[in-house]
């Protein structure tokens, strides 16, 4: 096996930002220089005795890092990373991933997403002021992950679940169990302009985009493909953006195992060939937009 000291060094500054240590503190923790920890996060050769130090400090496997296994990555930080990694060499980005693809995403989402993941942390969570600081982190690299997207433009295929926007529509963007009345009619609001984005998204039918929407059941934890050339990437996660959002729990995996990404592929096909494309897509969505207009007692405009 030929090692990938680039792809060892992408993964390094991944699981530091993960940790919260900035280059200073993890070089004077395992006693080398901080320009050490940024030549081997840019790829350089790194000793065997250093990288196992690392992958210590950083609570991570060996093997995670030289990526001879399952990438487990239990930070929202670490994996939206990894995900900004893959997207900036990706040609194609296959995406499962709730009712709202993030790349496809509208400015106003964008704009609202910051206020939306600090009210999904609890008061009373455990170590609530770190998980704030990662949301900034995590907001600085998704802002990352959309201009490369906008540079570059890979293909991106998104299947949509009906039955998640039907949940977005009714219960709007909200990151916490309670919300006034006047609010959740703002949240709610937001909800539907995106919902119509998608809509002129599909009609629009943009080169390199490719929508499908799923009426039926779909699996509950997102995952995305990547491809480069031959090379494939599955990212499966618990991590969720937008409606309902989770960035505290849970344990995202990434991994190249081709008996991962032949068993996912199968179902990415499967649900391409019962999803609904184009202008049916687009006249569906409308029609669950008026079905929870109706439902709140207003038409939208």
């Amino acid at each position: 096996m030929s090692v990938q000291y680039e792809e060892i060094g992408k993964r390094l500054r991944a699981f530091r930002l993960g940790s919260g240590m900035s280059a200073e503190e993890v070089a004077r923790r395992i006693g080398i220089s901080r320009t050490a920890v940024y030549r081997f996060e840019k790829g350089e050769v790194v000793k065997i005795e250093a990288l196992t130090g690392l992958a210590d400090l950083l609570n991570v496997s060996l093997a995670t890092l030289l990526g001879v296994e399952i990438e487990y990555i239990p930070s929202a930080v670490t994996y939206f990373e990894r995900l900004r990694q893959l997207e900036a060499e990706a040609n194609q980005i296959i995406v499962l991933a709730g009712p709202i693809s993030f790349l496809l995403a509208s400015d106003d989402f964008h704009e609202a997403l910051e206020r939306l993941l600090k009210e999904s942390v609890p008061e009373g969570a455990d170590h609530r002021d770190r998980t704030l600081a990662d949301i900034d982190r995590i907001v600085e690299i998704l802002h990352e992950r959309k201009r490369n997207y906008l540079a570059r433009r890979p293909t991106v295929v998104n299947l949509m679940s009906a039955h998640d926007i039907v949940r977005l529509l009714r219960s709007g963007f909200v990151g916490q169990p309670f919300v006034p009345p006047d609010d959740l009619e703002e949240r709610r609001a937001r909800a539907r302009r995106e919902v119509i984005h998608f809509i002129d998204l599909i009609e629009s039918e943009p080169i390199g985009i490719q929508v499908g929407l799923i009426t039926g059941t779909l699996p509950h934890t997102s995952f995305q493909i990547f491809r480069k050339g031959d090379s494939k990437t599955l990212s499966i996660s618990p991590f969720r953006l937008g409606e309902q959002p989770n960035i505290r729990l849970g344990v995202a995996t990434i991994t190249n195992t081709s008996e991962a990404i032949l068993l996912h592929e199968g179902i990415v096909d499967q649900m391409w060939r019962e999803a609904l494309k184009g202008r049916e897509a687009a006249n569906y969505l409308r029609g669950l937009l008026e079905a929870v207009d109706r439902e709140n007692g207003h038409l939208g405009g």
